[in-house]
């Protein structure tokens, strides 16, 4: 029903729970969210996939549900915020509009912490509001009591008609243990395997599995591919882009590392952290993550943030976001220490305990860069603690202006340096269809140049 009711522990419960009965569970998270969308992966054991009708077209959001959700038996949504919350007062782009936009049923999670009966009237509201909403079923979350879950029970379907499919209990142990950005990435939980087991035996002891199944019905069916992997003749190598991978960068849509094979690329993970150097490659992707949690690592491989040093100077493409971009820079200082990065920016960064920027951003491309014309106005999103503590370029240099959000600094963003672009904002390919060609079209630019060299 809001931020923080338990939607993420249904929603994993669920998929871990139909996964572990031999179901091909598919699975979905509303909104830019990368951590959740990994923790649902992690549950049902495939992809978990975004749908932001914000970042996208409605066709395009179609377009990928379909295609995606027809590979499985089972589709769970999960929402974020409020069912009806948006970025106005009508509401738009909130959950409630993107299950009408599908034609799906919502399972509504309640946290009834203490309260009893209040919890009918606000299921109530949720189901007056708009009747053109299906609330199906409802999730009673934090229960106290048998006596509490009694209370609850009868008064949401006395009141409101809709049946009540599940009482999860009161726990001490948060499965989903909470830092500064939330909840703790899955890749960094020590026992995230485990947890996600306990999260599919909570769901199979207190919730209806049986009844959420019939109730919530409506998969939607194929509609077609999202694209077509490009033919490689049998006499060429692919384009290898390397996809820097591991606990410090962790923060890649599905959907994006699809678009790039797709493209024709065959991407190849790296662990930063550990690897002497980059392989054979043709472009490089780094994605966001937490480079200020494992600074000291990532400083430590001094040789690997040599061979991306050397390889941008030689014009390798190379495409990074947030903490792409803090690795791309001189260094990080956090509690007054200073851990030397790749130096392919005059940049170092620093991190505050405060957001210092959070929510959806525009931003048109004004100077050259390898992979937006001038003029292409794109959508994305930033969620950062980061800071640029130093930075003696001139803002005229960012080759993007801030239509909507925080950026680099002054309004602008995207610092450019031979093939590489490295900005705060990350992109979603569905919303951003031309990133992934680009990226690909520079490697190929990239691997014949220096074929022609040789």
């Amino acid at each position: 029903m809001g931020g923080g009711s338990g939607k993420s522990v249904v929603a994993a419960g669920l998929a871990a729970a139909y996964a572990r009965r031999g179901r091909m569970v598919i699975p979905f998270k509303k909104g830019p969210d990368y951590i959740d969308a990994g923790w649902l992966a992690l549950a049902a054991g495939n992809a978990c996939y975004n749908l932001d009708p914000y970042l996208m077209t409605p066709e395009a959001l179609l377009q990928s549900f379909h295609s995606h959700a027809s590979k499985g038996e089972f589709i769970i949504i999960e929402g974020n915020r409020g069912l009806y919350d948006g970025v106005d007062q009508e509401g738009t782009y909130s959950t409630a509009e993107l299950s009408l936009s599908l034609g799906l049923p919502v399972l509504l999670v309640v946290d009834c912490t203490k309260t009893t009966r209040t919890v009918a009237a606000m299921v109530l509201g949720c189901k007056m509001l708009d009747d053109r909403v299906r609330i199906c079923g409802v999730v009673l979350n934090r229960i106290g009591s048998a006596r509490h879950e009694s209370i609850v029970r009868q008064a949401v379907e006395r009141y409101t008609g809709i049946p009540v499919l599940g009482a999860i209990p009161r726990s001490k142990h948060d499965v989903f243990p909470q830092r500064h950005l939330g909840v703790t990435p899955c890749p960094e939980h020590e026992e995230a395997e485990g947890a996600v087991v306990a999260l599919a035996e909570r769901a199979e002891k207190h919730l209806d599995l049986a009844a959420i199944e019939e109730a919530m019905v409506g998969v939607a069916q194929n509609t077609g591919q999202t694209g077509k992997k490009q033919a490689v003749a049998e006499d060429e190598t692919p384009l290898r882009i390397g996809i820097l991978k591991d606990a410090a960068f962790q923060f890649y849509y599905a959907e994006n590392l699809e678009a790039l094979e797709q493209a024709g690329a065959e991407l190849v993970e790296i662990n930063a952290l550990v690897a002497p150097e980059l392989p054979s490659l043709d472009g490089l992707y780094i994605g966001g993550g937490f480079p200020e949690t494992n600074a000291r690592k990532l400083s430590e491989n001094v040789s690997f943030l040599k061979s991306v040093k050397r390889a941008a100077d030689e014009g390798m493409p190379i495409y990074a976001e947030c903490g792409g971009l803090i690795y791309l820079g001189e260094s990080m200082e956090l509690e007054g220490k200073l851990f030397p990065m790749a130096g392919v920016f005059p940049v170092r960064f620093g991190l505050e305990k405060k957001p210092q920027a959070h929510g959806y951003t525009v931003l048109e491309a004004k100077g050259e860069n390898p992979y937006y014309p001038a003029g292409t106005v794109i959508k994305g999103h930033e969620f950062r603690y980061s800071k640029v503590l130093d930075w003696q370029g001139d803002p005229s240099q960012l080759v993007f202006t801030m239509q909507r959000g925080v950026g680099f600094v002054d309004g602008r963003e995207g610092l450019v340096y031979q093939n590489v672009l490295a900005l705060y904002t990350h992109i979603h390919a569905v919303g951003t269809p031309n990133w992934a060609p680009a990226l690909v079209e520079q490697a190929k630019r990239y691997k014949n140049s220096r074929l022609m060299a040789s």
